[in-house]
Parts: structure tokens; sequence; C-alpha cells
């Protein structure tokens, strides 16, 4: 049996479309992000495949996507600080615009030598942030490439370290909780000091001797609505945009259950202190 010529057509864009789709937002550096401060500090390598930031005694670095997205799922893949990097921070984020801006965060405080590095997320809704919940990791992120990858949809957001979830921040616009689902936001990431705070609460300070201070990017990738066009949302899960539905299957949160038992340090659901009001509505759900 054979193929109507029109099935046949339709196929073949469907196909076109999707494979577009796929990577229209992938790859080269120099197509997809725009360095935004710290000069020579960042740079691009390998013909676009490379992005590497600095930091040194007068300036770091830091770089943005071209675009801005609403919805979809942002994955990179860094090799962080090596050795001593106390005092340092590395950021990935994606973050709105203005004083009412919502922001989704990846921040890794460094360590002094052979001490963990720790994974600090968060997630602010028009403005307002203390949704802190930080974490070790299972390995070393400074002797190879690992990716680090965070989904948003308008159910819920998602942080995930090698395709292993860690945090989950669902919508509970239901019982009063502001969730991040009208403001477009841009990728950004940045290599910076911030001994004041970042390891052990300041105490540990930057050792210049040790500067630069240099942390390693590639493998950008963006599957993601590009604002203001929504052409990839659609009423039915596509391979490409799958992310606009994914939720956690049941081994999905077995590992989740196993990354907050092990390796979380920090959750603000469970700090009493600080919330002696009793905990954030959605600690509840």
């Amino acid at each position: 049996m054979s193929l109507s010529s029109q099935m046949v057509t339709n196929i073949f864009l469907l196909s076109r479309v999707v494979a577009y789709l796929m990577t229209a937002s992938a790859g080269n550096f120099y197509q997809h992000i725009d360095v935004t401060w710290g000069g020579q500090r960042a740079k691009i390598l390998d013909g676009g495949q490379l992005l590497t930031l600095s930091l040194d005694k007068f300036s770091g670095s830091g770089f943005q996507s071209k675009n801005q997205y609403l919805f979809g799922r942002v994955d990179m893949q860094l090799k962080l600080v090596p050795g001593n990097s106390a005092g340092t921070v590395t950021t990935y984020y994606l973050s709105s615009q203005g004083t009412a801006h919502d922001e989704i965060d990846f921040e890794f405080l460094g360590n002094s030598s052979g001490q963990p590095y720790t994974v600090h997320t968060n997630i602010y809704t028009q403005g307002k942030g203390n949704r802190e919940q930080q974490f070790h990791l299972w390995f070393d992120p400074s002797i190879a490439f690992h990716q680090y990858s965070i989904i948003w949809n308008p159910r819920r957001i998602i942080f995930m370290v090698d395709n292993i979830p860690i945090r989950v921040f669902n919508n509970n616009e239901a019982i009063g909780v502001p969730y991040p689902k009208r403001q477009p936001m841009r990728l950004y990431s940045s290599l910076w000091n911030a001994d004041d705070w970042a390891t052990q609460g300041g105490r540990v300070k930057t050792d210049w001797t040790k500067a630069p201070f240099t942390a390693t990017y590639r493998n950008f990738n963006a599957n993601a609505c590009v604002w203001p066009s929504t052409s990839c949302v659609s009423t039915k899960p596509l391979p490409v945009n799958g992310w606009m539905y994914q939720e956690l299957d049941v081994n999905d949160r077995k590992k989740l259950k196993w990354v907050q038992k092990n390796y979380m340090i920090y959750n603000y659901c469970t700090d009493l202190r600080r919330f002696p009001q009793g905990v954030p509505r959605e600690c509840k759900q």
C-alpha cells in the first residue's frame, strides 16, 4: 500500500519542522551568546564550540543568550574552577528584567582544595526569592564536564544534573504562591568574586595567588520557545518539546529522593528559625 502524495508531503514538512526546532537553538556560542562584561576574560574558542569565563583580582566576566525564552529546556555542560576556588561563584541562570523579575538559579559556590562545591539553587517570582536549596555533588565538577539543565514549563520547574533531578518547584498558584509564567527570560552566566559570603559564610577568602580562576562551557542547547514567538508550543507533545509536559516518573522520583537524602545540605522549607511563623505555603504541599 502506498502513501498518497499529500501524506508524503505532510510527513516531509513535519520532519523538517521538527528537525528545525531541535537544532535552531543548539550549539555554536557565536550564534547564541553575547559576552556582556569582563572583556578578554570571556573567550569563545574552537570556532564557537567552547567558552571560558575567567576571574582575576580586577574583574570577573559573564555572558547572556541572544534570545529570550518563555518556557523550555536549557542545557549546558560546565567544568568548574579547579583547585582552591574559595570565594568564587560561577552562576548559570534564567532571569527576566525589572524589580519584579522572575529568576531560576544555579550557583556554584567555590571551595578550598579538597572540599566539595556547593550547588545553590533559588527561584524568584515577581522579585521575591528566599527559596534556597543547596546540595553537594556526588562527583568533582572541576575534573570533567557535566550537564546542568533547567526545565521550565507552566506546571513545574525541574533542576537536573546529568539528567538526574535534584529539585522540583511546582506551580502552586491555586494556593496563592506566585509562579513564573508571564515574563520571558534570558540565560545568563558569570564568574565573580563573592568571598564576603560564598565559602563558609565568608570565613574563607579568595586566594588571589591562584588567579586567574577559569570555568569552561560547552554544548549549550536551548530547546525552548523563543520570545515573542510561541511556535514551539503545541497542544500535543512532540519529541522536541516534551519538556512542556514533563513530570517525574517513578525512576525520576527515586533519583530525586536519593539526591535529597544524601546530598542536600540546606532546604528553606525546613528552616524553622528563618520562618518562625511557619514555612512558606508551597512547603506544605
